[in-house]
């Protein structure tokens, strides 16, 4: 069944305009016909049309229900923007379909980009999250410098990904610890410069590799928060 997004479903009792339309024009749903919203927080409602206004369409919630993540912890990745829009808009599509909890832009001496409109990023969020059938609509910050992001989740586990082979670094699936809250950093294509890595490995985060490739900052991205998911399931009772 579709899902329809809908954040403010439990107050307002109606779904927004875009979502409306789609289930009225496009769908071609009518008063009576049963619907499922979710808020992006986790919970799922099943509704029922009551009025079927192409704008506003108005339901009768009949059942809510927590739909829980998959993982317990909480799974960030920081990256910097690629300098191509459309390859970070693929990364941000991705990385919400296989799971995250959030997801920093980040601002590093070599960005390629410096300015980033988060709300589009937002949108292919939720489309995402609609299609792969999730309940939980992953935080997207604003671009944000090293330094700030360097600060945060101290008492997680927080991984960098760098190139240079001078820094002594081990591979991600050696060092990864199941299950516990994690922060992965993946630097712009240009890569994190010497002062950078000094400042994330004074700030107490680990370097790590993600095998003998090069690889695009996408692609490095999607490859880490995949590792923590296989390594997750690996380690999960049922095995």
């Amino acid at each position: 069944m579709i899902q329809f997004y809908a954040p403010d479903i439990a107050s307002t009792l109606t779904l927004p305009e875009s979502d409306s339309r789609h289930a009225v024009k496009v769908l071609r749903m009518t008063e009576g016909d049963t619907l499922q919203a979710i808020d992006g927080c986790g919970l799922l409602y099943t509704c029922r049309l009551v009025e079927a206004h192409p704008k506003r369409a108005a339901v009768e919630i009949i059942e809510s229900r927590l739909q829980p993540l998959p993982w317990a912890q909480q799974l960030t990745v920081a990256v910097a923007p690629t300098k191509h829009m459309d390859r970070m808009e693929w990364m941000v599509e991705k990385m919400t379909e296989i799971g995250v909890n959030r997801i920093i832009p980040l601002l590093c001496d070599r960005s390629e980009r410096r300015e980033l409109k988060v709300e589009r990023l937002e949108k292919i969020a939720v489309s995402a999250m609609k299609q792969s059938l999730k309940a939980h609509l992953p935080i997207i910050d604003a671009l944000t410098p090293l330094r700030q992001v360097a600060a945060l989740m101290p008492e997680a586990q927080r991984f960098v990904g760098y190139c240079d082979p001078s820094v002594p670094r081990r591979e991600l699936s050696h060092i990864y610890s199941p299950h516990k809250d994690t922060m992965i950093l993946i630097g712009p294509e240009g890569d994190f410069t010497p002062a950078e890595v000094s400042l994330m490995l004074e700030a107490g985060i680990v370097p790590t590799t993600f095998g003998d490739n090069r690889l695009r900052t996408e692609t490095a991205a999607l490859y880490a928060l995949s590792a923590c998911h296989v390594i997750d399931s690996s380690h999960s009772p049922e095995h």
